[in-house]
C-alpha cells in the first residue's frame, strides 16, 4: 500500500516500528547506492529555474554568510529555504546530541524543511551555510499559498516534505525517552509522539547501554521515570504529555484578539473533514484536539471499507493525510489543546482551554467524539497501563509479542485489533457478550477473524475481575452458556467495549443532550427548539457532527460526510448573521 502520508507509521529501529513507505537508512545517510531508489528524487527534488521564478512572489531573498546557521534544531525556522547559490549542510540531532548527516551539500534548486514548516513548528534538523548562500525564503503562510496557487509544484513540494518527516522518524531525531519498556507513562508518551508524527527514540532503561550510562550519570529516583531529553538538551522527569509538548515547542499560540469564523473541537475524521472544507472555502478556522489527529479512528490498524482504498488504509495514515490537507488550506490546528468550557451566552462565542486561554469565534462545531468506556471490572484501576490497554498500536503489539492476549469487544474496532494483534501475539482470545459477531461486526472482518488459527472466539462471556501483583497476570470471567467461572492466564487485556460521548465540556453552555449525553441537533431537539439546519444544536451558531451527535452513524465515512455537510450550513448561518 502506498502510504506516503502515513507519518506516524514509521519510527526509529529502537521503537521497533516499520516505515511502510519503503525507505531505508542508507537512503538517508547519503549512501551512493541509495540514489538508485526512485524515492530519493522525490525526497530531494531539484527545482528548475522556471519553477524558482514562479515561487519568488511567495517569499523574500536572504543572504547567509559562510558558517552561519540558517536555523538550529529546536528553533523555529524563518521558512522554507530555496537555494539560489552556495552550499548548505543539513544535520539531524537527537536529545543526546548524536548527529546524523542528512545532506552534505544542498545546492541551487534544492530546498530545506519538512512538513512541520506548514505550521511553523520547530526544526528537527539544523542547516549551516558551507559557502556564502543566497536563498529565497518562504514563510509558513507563503508556503501554504504556493501549494494552493501552484497545484503541480505544490504536490512535488508536499510529497518531499512529508517523506522527509518519515525519514526523520526513521533516523530517530527528536527527544529521547528512557525507561522500562512497559512503563505506563513511557508507553503513553511514545503513543502521543507516534500519533502526532513526531520523531523520537525510546531507550530501555534496563537493557540499552546508552540508557544505563545516562542513568548512572543522572542518578534518577524511581518516580523520575521515564526520563525525557528534549533536542535542546532540557531534561524532563516523568513528564505528562502537555509538559513534553511544551518542551518540544508543539503548543500552539492563539491571538486573543482574533475572532475565527469557526472553531472545531475535536480532530477526528469529522473534525478534520470540517477543517479541510471550511478552510478551503476561505473561512478562518481553528481545530482543537487534546491528544492527536484521528480520534478513535486514528487507532485503527487498518480500515478496509472506506471508499477509495481497496487495499485498506490505517487510521493514522488517513488522519495524517487529512491533517496536512487542512494545514495546506490554512486551518490553524491546535494539538494538544484540551477544551474546558464553551461560553455561549453572547456572540462572539468563546472556547476556553484547560490553561484558561480563550479563543473567540463566530461559530463552533462539536466534533469531540467519544471517550473509551471503562467497564466496571474489579481491579481495572490498578492495571490500566500495566497490562490493560484501550487501543492496539505497534507499541502495545511489541509488549505482547509471542504472549497470549485477551481482547474484549465485538465491533469493527475490536475485529481490526484482533487481526493486527494476531500477527504479533501467540494467541488472541476474543471475549464477547453476544452469541456471535453477526450483529456487531462487518462481514469481511468476521470472515477474517474466524479464519485466523491463533484467534479463539469466546461467546457469551463476561469478565468479573482482573488479578495480579504489580502487573496484570490473570483474568477471572464467567461463561454464561455453562454458568461457570474460570480464570485465564494473560498479562495483556485490550478493551474495545464502546465509548461514551465526550460532551461534559458543554454542560455550562446549555446545549441540549439526550439521556446518554449525545448532542441533539435539527428536528431531534424537540418542540420549541427545532432547527431548520439539520446539524445545528439548540444554541445559535453551535453545530454537532460525528460520534458526539445523537443519531449519527458510527462509521468513518459518515463522519467525513457530516464534516463536509456542516460547512454549507455554517455558511448559511454566517450569512444570516451578517
Amino acid at each position: 500500500m502506498n502510504s506516503d502520508s502515513d507519518l506516524t507509521s514509521g519510527a526509529s529501529p529502537r521503537n521497533d516500528a516499520v516505515d511502510s513507505s519503503g525507505f531505508s537508512g542508507d537512503l538517508i545517510n547519503e549512501n551512493p547506492s541509495a540514489r538508485e531508489n526512485p524515492r530519493y528524487y522525490q525526497l530531494y527534488p531539484t527545482l528548475t529555474d522556471a519553477e524558482i521564478d514562479r515561487m519568488r512572489r511567495f517569499g523574500t531573498l536572504r543572504h547567509c554568510a559562510a558558517g552561519d546557521y540558517l536555523y538550529r534544531v529546536g528553533s523555529v525556522s524563518p521558512g522554507m529555504f530555496v537555494f539560489l547559490s552556495g552550499t548548505v549542510r543539513v544535520v539531524g540531532r537527537d536529545g543526546l546530541g548524536r548527529e546524523r548527516m542528512v545532506r552534505a551539500n544542498m545546492q541551487r534548486g534544492e530546498f530545506s524543511s519538512d512538513i512541520g514548516q506548514l505550521s511553523g513548528k520547530p526544526a528537527l534538523v539544523e542547516a549551516r551555510a558551507i559557502e556564502d548562500v543566497e536563498a529565497l525564503v518562504l514563510p509558513a503562510e507563503g508556503l501554504r499559498a504556493l501549494m494552493v496557487a501552484e497545484a503541480e509544484l505544490g504536490e512535488r513540494l508536499t510529497r518531499a516534505l512529508i517523506l522527509r518527516r518519515v525519514a526523520a522518524i526513521e533516523r530517530g531525531d527528536g527527544p529521547v525517552l528512557v525507561g522500562a519498556s512497559d512503563n505506563p507513562r513511557l508507553v503513553s508518551l511514545s503513543n502521543f509522539l507516534r500519533r502526532n508524527g513526531h520523531p523520537h527514540v525510546a531507550l530501555d532503561a534496563q537493557q540499552d547501554a546508552e540508557a544505563v550510562a545516562l542513568i548512572e550519570r543522572l542518578a534518577p529516583k524511581l518516580d523520575d521515570f521515564p526520563l525525557v531529553i528534549c533536542p535542546n538538551g532540557a531534561l524532563l522527569r516523568n513528564p505528562d504529555e502537555l509538559q513534553l509538548a511544551s518542551c518540544l515547542g508543539l503548543l500552539p499560540e492563539f491571538d486573543p484578539a482574533h475572532v475565527y469564523d469557526l472553531v472545531i473541537v475535536g480532530a477526528g475524521p469529522a473534525g478534520l473533514a470540517a477543517a479541510v472544507y471550511a478552510a478551503s472555502e476561505g473561512l478562518s478556522v481553528a481545530a482543537l484536539d487534546c491528544r492527536a489527529p484521528g480520534g478513535q479512528a486514528g487507532a485503527s490498524s487498518r480500515i478496509e471499507n472506506y471508499l477509495g482504498f481497496p487495499t485498506g488504509i490505517s487510521g493514522q495514515a488517513l488522519a495524517g493525510r487529512a491533517f496536512h490537507q487542512a494545514q495546506k488550506f490554512g486551518a490553524h490546528i491546535g494539538i494538544p489543546c484540551e477544551v474546558k468550557t464553551l461560553h455561549c451566552s453572547r456572540h462572539p462565542l468563546s472556547v476556553e482551554l484547560a490553561d484558561n486561554r480563550r479563543i473567540m469565534t463566530r461559530s463552533v462545531v462539536i466534533a469531540s467524539g467519544a471517550e473509551y468506556r471503562r467497564p466496571p471490572f474489579e481491579g481495572l484501576d490498578r492495571f490500566e497501563g500495566r497490562g490493560v490497554y484501550y487501543w492496539a498500536s505497534p507499541i502495545e503489539a511489541r509488549l505482547c509479542r509471542n504472549e497470549p492476549v485477551l481482547l474484549v469487544g465485538g465491533g469493527n474496532s475490536a475485529g481490526q485489533a484482533a487481526v493486527f494483534l494476531a500477527s504479533h501475539a501467540a494467541h488472541v482470545h476474543l471475549f464477547i457478550r453476544a452469541a456471535n459477531l453477526d450483529q456487531s461486526m462487518s462481514r469481511y472482518l468476521i470472515e477474517r477473524v474466524t479464519s485466523l488459527p491463533n484467534v479463539t472466539l469466546h461467546p457469551r462471556v463476561e469478565i468479573i475481575a482482573l488479578e495480579g501483583s504489580e502487573r496484570l497476570e490473570q483474568v477471572r470471567y464467567r461463561c454464561r452458556i455453562r454458568d461457570t467461572e474460570a480464570t485465564i492466564q494473560s498479562g495483556h487485556l485490550f478493551l474495545f467495549t464502546g465509548a461514551d460521548p465526550n460532551t461534559d465540556w458543554l454542560r455550562s453552555c446549555g446545549v441540549s443532550l439526550d439521556r446518554k449525553g449525545f448532542v441533539l441537533t435539527g428536528t431531534d431537539i424537540g418542540e420549541g427548539g427545532i432547527r431548520s439546519l439539520p446539524l445545528q444544536t439548540s444554541v445559535d451558531g453551535v453545530f454537532a457532527i460525528g460520534d458526539a451527535r445523537a443519531g449519527s452513524v458510527k462509521r468513518v465515512a459518515a463522519a467525513v460526510g457530516e464534516g463536509a455537510a456542516v460547512v454549507a450550513q455554517i455558511h448559511r448561518f454566517l450569512s444570516a448573521e451578517r
